[in-house]
């Protein structure tokens, strides 16, 4: 793995972030201020990306952390769904024309040629947009920045009264200091785990085809994998994407047969499998895994925390850890793990 793997994205993540501190923090404000009023929060365009925004804000991981309305839309259903309270963010989308509608258009891209590192930069920013912009909704209702149990979020802020200002500085600070973490934690990711994923890369390179997999913001990082490796020319089957199969399954069957079932189906012997789990111990991630292996797929792992019972169970042939336990962080890392998997795949011979 050339050094310029990790160079080239800890040079431009250092620099972005830098250069967007301020204008992301009072970002963060303006978004609260819309949620405040019932404004939502669209996403369109690339599809892994806009359900990704979507499901982080659904769904926050945090506990007592309140759902915030979002939604992955269709270019059609945004023109159809925007109202003048509404937020809006096109991946690879023109959506500048719905500033006149009244929408905040939020412009989440970064001068960076790689697509690759482009994409790991955006998902970073929406995810500070989604952590941060508690900051201002909490502030707003107390006029207290009380962070209680989901403190390690913000990392300057405390229980205090302040004003909008100190409260704008400390935001603008947090986001360097997560720009810095996810920096670090790149690099630990790829550098720890350089023979894993250049063994990984191996066995993709001859694979049949790849089977990719994961929960939640996993669940569209699955997505963008297969869609990297099919623009590389390479078969990939997102096992995440059929509403349809995933949720008869999880009916009928239950929820942690939801991807074994699909391995039955779809999975032969010289495939592989790629799953992605922040925690290492998902059971229906598991389970697709153990399915893998009793059907002869090579198995590959991205996973977060100490690897969780994946890697103490040695459950897949190749565990990549990023050594974390801060989900929107290792799911950032985990994109420039399979980034460079991808990269070092290369295209079909």
């Amino acid at each position: 793995m050339k050094a310029v793997a990790l160079d080239r994205r800890r040079e431009a993540n250092a620099s972005w972030f830098a250069a967007e501190a301020d204008r992301l923090a009072r970002l963060c404000r303006a978004m609260a201020e819309r949620f405040a009023r019932g404004g939502r929060l669209l996403a369109t365009g690339d599809v892994s990306d806009s359900r990704h925004v979507a499901v982080e804000f659904v769904h926050p991981v945090i506990v007592g952390k309140r759902a915030l309305p979002a939604l992955a839309v269709t270019p059609r259903q945004l023109e159809l769904l925007a109202e003048p309270d509404d937020m809006v963010i096109g991946f690879g989308a023109d959506v500048s024309s719905l500033a006149a509608r009244g929408c905040l258009v939020i412009d989440l891209d970064p001068p960076v040629d790689d697509p690759f590192v482009h994409h790991e930069l955006v998902e970073t920013a929406y995810h500070v947009l989604w952590e941060l912009v508690h900051v201002y909704l909490e502030h707003s209702e107390r006029n207290v920045h009380d962070t209680g149990a989901a403190s390690f979020l913000y990392p300057f802020l405390g229980e205090r009264e302040t004003d909008e200002d100190a409260v704008l500085e400390d935001v603008r600070r947090s986001i360097l200091m997560k720009a810095e973490e996810i920096g670090a934690l790149r690099e630990q990711t790829l550098t720890e785990g350089r023979e894993t994923l250049l063994a990984a890369a191996g066995a993709m390179r001859s694979a049949g085809r790849v089977l990719a997999l994961g929960n939640g913001g996993s669940a569209t990082d699955a997505t963008d994998l297969v869609a990297d490796l099919e623009r590389g020319g390479r078969a990939a089957i997102d096992l995440t994407a059929d509403p349809a199969i995933l949720t008869a399954i999880a009916n009928d069957v239950g929820v942690e047969a939801v991807f074994s079932r699909q391995v039955i189906a779809y999975g032969r012997e010289g495939d592989v499998l790629v799953a992605l789990s922040t925690s290492g111990g998902s059971g229906n991630v598991i389970a697709a895994l153990a399915e893998a292996r009793r059907r002869g797929l090579v198995t590959i792992a991205l996973v977060g925390y100490d690897g969780g019972r994946i890697a103490a169970e040695r459950l897949a042939d190749h565990v990549i850890v990023t050594r974390s336990q801060h989900i929107p962080r290792i799911q950032e890392a985990q994109a420039s793990a399979y980034h460079v998997l991808v990269e070092l795949t290369g295209r079909p011979e």
